[in-house]
């Protein structure tokens, strides 16, 4: 008795099933691979020239074949790159943990504990977003002058919040919609507080959705430029500024300014790196419907 061949028997054979699937899922996956490399290509371009001298740097044709070397970023620690990275460090910092502190609470009252007229609420976060922020440079220079902040990282840590907060709301609003409101009411039957369910039950429910909100302001923070170049200029200056002093003049310093943005990115890449999975958890848990 000859044996039944699986295809005959079972349906169309898999092994032929995944030949004529395989060219479309190649041609997918190799598009796939040079757009990830187009988009990816400019920043190893960036490192390979920070590694170079400024004559290697400033060749026409690029040069692909050099000698490494670490004199660029030896010359960008000279050149005092410690007072704007603390500055950009304190600034992002404490302006992130003053977006959560309010943040969190009001998205909260938003959502689970909804307050009379929240569209109106959510409405007027939003509007905050629509004035450009060129348009009311003028009369904030106007107003820091006046108090004697100007050039001070805590004018920055107030801006920086004030632009975060906003969009922290709406994003941890969406994170908050998530929990089912059961869970609050079978807290509160068992005898727990209203700040003993937010702080045992619900917020670790949306931590990977507060890690979320809060590496994107960390990410907005690190780099402004419109109001770090505008309101500081010495002491308060951060690092998107301090990237400004590679342009002079004289020319383009392309490895010295190569080496300098390795070092600006260096801690958000970092962070982002560290945070990735809760990243990834909180942007698909509070996808708003």
């Amino acid at each position: 008795m000859s044996a039944v061949p699986i295809s005959d028997a079972t349906g169309p054979d898999v092994s032929s099933l995944k030949r004529k699937r395989n060219p479309k899922a190649g041609l997918l996956t190799t598009l796939t691979w040079i757009l990830a490399l187009g988009f990816f290509f400019p920043v190893l371009w960036m490192v390979l020239q920070a590694f170079k001298k400024e004559t290697d740097a400033a060749t026409d044709p690029p040069t692909f074949f050099f000698s490494p070397t670490l004199e660029q970023f030896k010359g960008v620690f000279d050149a005092g790159i410690g007072t704007p990275l603390l500055n950009s460090v304190f600034a992002t910092v404490v302006s992130t943990l003053f977006v959560l502190l309010l943040g969190v609470p009001a998205a909260f009252a938003l959502s689970l504990r909804p307050v009379r007229k929240t569209s109106d609420a959510l409405f007027f976060f939003l509007s905050t977003k629509m004035l450009p922020i060129v348009a009311a440079i003028i009369p904030l220079y106007v107003i820091v002058g006046k108090i004697g902040m100007l050039d001070n990282v805590w004018t920055l840590v107030i801006l920086y919040t004030a632009m975060n907060l906003p969009i922290a709301v709406w994003m941890m609003r969406s994170f908050f919609l998530e929990v089912p409101g059961e869970l609050l009411e079978a807290a509160s039957i068992d005898g727990a507080s209203l700040w003993t369910s937010v702080r045992e039950v619900i917020l670790p429910l949306i931590s990977p959705g507060i890690a979320a909100t809060a590496l994107i302001c960390v990410i907005f923070s690190w780099n402004e430029f419109f109001f770090a170049v505008n309101m500081t200029a010495v002491d308060g200056q951060t690092m998107p500024v301090f990237l400004t002093s590679f342009m002079s003049g004289q020319g383009l310093y392309w490895a010295q300014l190569s080496a300098a943005s390795v070092l600006a990115a260096l801690p958000v890449v970092l962070a982002g790196w560290v945070a990735q999975n809760k990243l990834v958890r909180g942007l698909s848990f509070g996808a708003i419907k």
